[in-house]
């Protein structure tokens, strides 16, 4: 065949198929058809499977099978936005907030803040936690019998968790949870500083964290030189000049020291439920202490594959929960009904 009859052959062939569409012709549908079945079964193999659950006792383990299902039961992020980046991202913008209603309510403002005014030279950092600890046991004067439970999301988590090791038994909480907690601080950082989490995560929210301090800056000038506070590119930088030196720190590895919860999780002396995807890059799987959690009988970690930072989307279109909403209901109910079968294991 020449070259001519070739032409003329392909002239016919493109002229057939927008005649009778692409997907008139087959060709389309059969691709559509072929790719959408690769891509199940990729995702069923590869991106849905159940959470890791890492316990340090056989009873927290049977009572959160018993009482918290959603901790042993398959993940299936959403089909078309599994990615730790991308959940990380479009979480916030996808999920609905709906409307809450209270019956008790305490505001719990680090010392120093008082809604838009700061009132002494003071803000908050990960190893602090005087505050906390004043507000837990506050509202337990006023609520004794009451079945006390806290929550702690990302650097929440990490200032829970800091409480927690540090007390041990001697708090009235009952027990806690925290999410996407990030466990090793110079893990953490350098995790975010690799180009693209710099791009995407670090250099935004080092902005934010400028401007919340530099529209207060009347009350640092005395102690922080703000002006090299405002030129940090990263979150290490602003903490090595502006959080380490607030709090007393020598160095920024003193802080970063001090603040990485793992060093203390072997004194928590609560039930706690620790839920962490292994993708996040807030919290780098390889700096989550597995082996410390296997050590302390009040520690239960959950870890999923996929889920990023406080993403954890499910769903085709995930407005309402998401899967760390529905392991923060269960395990709360679970606590508050059953709790007493913890102590009698």
């Amino acid at each position: 065949m020449d070259l001519r009859m070739l032409s003329r052959e392909l002239s016919l062939y493109l002229e057939h198929q927008v005649r009778i569409g692409f997907f008139g012709s087959g060709v389309g549908l059969s691709l559509i058809l072929g790719f959408s079945v690769a891509y199940a079964c990729y995702y069923l193999s590869s991106i849905a499977k159940k959470p890791q659950l890492v316990t340090g006792a056989e009873s927290f383990s049977r009572f959160l099978q018993d009482h918290c299902p959603v901790v042993t039961e398959t993940y299936y992020p959403t089909v078309w936005c599994w990615e730790s980046r991308g959940q990380t991202l479009l979480r916030p913008f996808i999920t609905s907030k709906p409307p809450v209603r209270y019956r008790k309510c305490v505001v719990f403002n680090n010392r120093g803040m008082a809604g838009e005014n700061l009132l002494t030279p003071r803000t908050y950092c990960c190893a602090n936690t005087e505050d906390l600890e004043t507000v837990i046991h506050h509202v337990h004067s006023l609520y004794p019998s009451a079945p006390f439970l806290a929550a702690g999301v990302s650097m929440g988590g990490m200032l829970l968790l800091n409480y927690l090791g540090k007390i041990g038994t001697k708090t009235p909480l009952k027990a806690a949870a925290t999410f996407s907690v990030g466990w090793n601080t110079f893990a953490c950082s350098e995790s975010l500083e690799k180009p693209l989490n710099w791009l995407l995560f670090n250099y935004y929210l080092t902005t934010c964290l400028q401007s919340s301090v530099n529209k207060h800056r009347h009350m640092f000038v005395k102690q922080i030189d703000m002006d090299h506070v405002m030129k940090a590119k990263s979150i290490r930088e602003f903490d090595k000049r502006f959080t380490s030196v607030m709090f007393g720190y020598q160095t920024i590895d003193d802080y970063y020291t001090d603040a990485s919860p793992n060093r203390r999780l072997k004194s928590v002396g609560i039930p706690v439920l620790c839920l962490n995807s292994v993708d996040d890059v807030f919290s780098p799987s390889h700096a989550i202490p597995i082996e410390t959690a296997k050590q302390n009988p009040n520690v239960a970690l959950v870890l999923t594959s996929y889920g990023g930072h406080i993403g954890f989307l499910e769903g085709i279109w995930p407005r309402q929960s998401t899967y760390m909403d529905r392991v923060f209901k269960q395990f709360v109910q679970a606590i508050v009904e059953h709790g007493h079968e913890l102590s009698n294991m």
